[in-house]
């Protein structure tokens, strides 16, 4: 079997195959640009850029679509409290999102529509949604009705009754059931709008999303991704409005991240306990963030706090030191007469590990286990052995970049560099050389001070039989 994923839809694991062989289509819902994105909000950013890389690397062409909802209530209200343009906050935060996002791996999308961009369109699918009876107009105001789709509550797995109960309701007498939902809203004093058939006034937030999955995907999308709490109403009413506007499925897939907790509490302004991803980057490297997020399924919870973070930021410097001392020994090592199967095998078997936990909906935390477990054995590999396999080695390294390729969670690119503190590697290896003159010369002195020195700035020295090497402390 190919890849196997939980959908929300039909509550079981099935096999993924694309619409459209070879092409998959691919909807995140993206951030609300009124302020810095929280660690919760950066979770599923997380999870669904490693699924897009996987299914890259599996041989899929993936058009990721990502939106911006640039316009609703909390903007409006932002923009009119700093006493700016709703259009000048959201410049401002969407800048912001890539400046938090980006350090954490997260590539940009396809496509990054904006609500603002499509107004269009999303009065193109209102009207449609009129025409075929599922919607009603009260005073400029759009509403869908939810008891003219039979099957609205089939993504939350409830009936209208059991949704009411629970649900936080926008009151307005003038709905015909308390669940209707507004798909556009008549304009007010001081506020942003749209002309429209109905008259001013700008969209709903849940219109928005439909309309730009459909523009860039089409009527039936393949995966559409987000966190646990859009299941509803966000999910739960795009897939109404879709569909009654298309008699089509909307999407095939839905898969949902858990929830993400600090210190065992859900995130909220009353705690006091929500942190932006650019506060935690400002202790922490943002690819122990990323780390932190993949080691745990991603329908499980999660929970965030400082000691979680500092166990991700060994685990990081681990990978990292691996990686740093196989390039080591692969630049200086000779060819062995006799190939080392066993590492070979090593690296065969996690490779097949590591893919097996992919493929069974999306399991990150197995293949990382599958990572460390190769990790640990090339380590020993590495220091116990006086001569190399140089073609097992590379075997190694091809293993190394897939991972980074796949989950992004080495950072190759930037081995010896990023992470050196407050020396670049050329001054580290200018000391490293000054230190073997010293050596040399049986200044022995001068070749402790020199080790204490790096050691104080958390570098680490390891004399071997191939010279010396340099790699920062697992602290």
């Amino acid at each position: 079997m190919g890849l196997v994923l939980y959908n929300d839809l039909t509550r079981r694991k099935e096999e993924f195959a694309p619409v459209s062989p070879g092409k998959i289509g691919f909807y995140v819902c993206g951030p609300t640009v009124y302020d810095y994105i929280h660690i919760g909000n950066a979770r599923p950013f997380v999870v669904f850029d490693a699924l897009r890389r996987y299914m890259e690397y599996k041989g899929f062409e993936v058009i990721f679509v990502q939106n911006f909802t640039d316009i609703d209530d909390k903007m409006i209200n932002k923009a009119n409290q700093l006493g700016i343009t709703v259009k000048e906050l959201a410049e401002q935060f969407i800048e912001a999102y890539f400046e938090d996002i980006i350090p954490l791996g997260v590539r940009q999308a396809t496509i990054h529509p904006k609500a603002t961009e499509h107004i269009d369109d999303i009065i193109r699918l209102i009207s449609r949604i009129i025409e075929n009876g599922h919607a009603y107009i009260i005073d400029g105001n759009v509403y869908f009705d939810v008891k003219s789709y039979p099957n609205y509550g089939k993504l939350s797995g409830q009936s209208l009754e059991e949704l009411q109960a629970g649900a936080r309701i926008e009151v307005d007498e003038r709905k015909r059931h308390p669940l209707d939902f507004v798909l556009w809203k008549a304009k007010k004093e001081g506020e942003p709008w749209w002309d429209s058939p109905w008259g001013h006034g700008r969209p709903g937030w849940h219109i928005e999303c439909s309309a730009m999955a459909m523009k860039y995907l089409g009527d039936t999308i393949d995966i559409h991704g987000g966190g646990s709490d859009l299941i509803f109403p966000h999910h739960e009413n795009e897939i109404a409005q879709a569909e009654a506007a298309t008699g089509k499925q909307f999407v095939r897939f839905w898969i949902h991240n858990g929830y993400l907790l600090i210190n065992k509490e859900k995130m909220s302004k009353s705690l006091g306990n929500i942190l932006t991803v650019r506060e935690i980057r400002k202790n922490f490297q943002p690819l122990a963030v990323r780390l932190f997020i993949l080691a745990a399924h991603y329908r499980s919870p999660l929970d965030f706090s400082e000691d979680s973070l500092i166990q991700a930021t060994k685990s990081l410097q681990r990978l990292r030191n691996c990686y740093s001392d196989l390039l080591f020994y692969m630049e200086r090592s000779q060819e062995k007469n006799t190939p080392d199967t066993w590492l070979e095998d090593v690296v065969n078997n996690g490779y097949k590990r590591f893919c097996n936990a992919l493929d069974d909906d999306f399991n990150t935390a197995g293949a990382l286990g599958a990572v460390f477990e190769v990790v640990r054995d090339l380590n020993n590999y590495l220091k116990e052995n006086e001569t190399l396999d140089k073609q097992a080695l590379i075997k190694s390294k091809d293993f190394f970049e897939t991972v980074e390729n796949i989950l992004g969670v080495i950072g190759i690119n930037t081995i010896g560099e990023e992470f050196a503190g407050t020396l670049s590697s050329s001054e580290i290896e200018g000391l490293i050389k000054e230190r073997e003159a010293a050596r040399k010369k049986r200044d022995f002195a001068r070749a402790d001070a020199i080790r204490n020195e790096l050691a104080s700035k958390g570098i680490i020295l390891e004399d071997t039989p191939l010279g010396t090497r340099w790699k920062k402390k697992e602290q």
